[in-house]
C-alpha cells in the first residue's frame, strides 16, 4: 500500500490494522497526523513500515513488537515524543531503524545490540541523553551510524572500533566527552 507524495491529511485510521496480510506500508510525505495507532501491531507480514515526514504526534507504539518481519522501520521527521520503545528484542530482522528528526527523549535502549542485522542506525536531531551504549559493539553489520544533533553524554565508546563496515558515522552536536578512541583506526571504510 503506497500513498507517499498525496498530500493525505488528517489521522491514520485505526481501521488499517485490519489489512493483516500486507507487506508494506508507505505513507511518506504527506501531511498525516495524530498518534501512530496501536492496531498496527496486527500487521504482522510487515515487511516496510514507512511513515516519514508527516506531522504524527505521540509516542511510538509499543505493538509494533509485534511485526517481527519488519526489514524497515522509518518514522523519522515527525513530532513524535517520548522515549525509544524496549521493542527490540522482537524485532531482529531490522536492516534500517530511522527514528531521527522527532523529539525522543531520554537514553538509547541497550536492546538496540540485539539488531544484529541493521545496516542503517538514524536517531538523530533528537533529544536523546544518557551515553552511547556499549553493545553497539554488536551490530557488526551497520554502514550508517547517525547520532548527532542530540544530548548525549561520556565517552566515545571504544568498542565502535569493531564496527568495520561502517562507512557513516555522525556523533556531532552531543555532549561527549574524552578523548576519540584509538580504535577508530579500524574502520578503514569510513567515508
Amino acid at each position: 500500500l503506497n500513498f507517499s507524495f498525496t498530500q493525505l491529511t488528517g489521522p491514520i485510521p485505526t481501521e488499517i490494522g485490519n489489512l493483516t496480510n500486507l507487506t508494506s506500508l508507505f505513507l511518506q510525505f504527506n501531511k498525516l497526523n495524530g498518534t501512530i495507532p496501536s492496531t498496527l501491531g496486527n500487521l504482522t507480514n510487515l515487511k516496510n513500515l514507512t511513515l516519514p515526514e508527516n506531522e504524527l504526534t505521540g509516542i511510538i507504539p509499543t505493538e509494533i513488537q509485534s511485526l517481527t518481519n519488519l526489514t524497515s522501520l522509518s518514522l523519522y521527521n515527525n513530532q513524535l515524543t517520548g522515549v525509544i520503545p524496549q521493542i527490540f528484542n522482537n524485532l531482529t530482522n531490522l536492516q534500517s531503524l530511522a527514528l531521527s528528526g522527532n523529539k525522543l527523549t531520554a537514553s538509547i535502549p541497550t536492546e538496540i545490540g540485539n539488531l544484529t542485522n541493521l545496516i542503517v542506525l538514524n536517531l538523530g536531531y533528537n533529544q536523546l541523553s544518557g551515553q552511547i551504549p556499549n553493545n553497539i559493539k554488536n551490530l557488526t553489520n551497520l554502514t550508517s551510524l547517525v547520532l548527532h544533533n542530540n544530548q548525549l553524554t561520556g565517552f566515545i565508546p571504544s568498542e565502535l572500533g569493531n564496527l568495520i563496515n561502517l562507512d557513516q558515522l555522525f556523533l556531532s552536536q552531543n555532549q561527549l566527552i574524552g578523548s576519540i578512541p584509538n580504535t577508530l583506526g579500524n574502520l578503514n571504510n569510513l567515508t
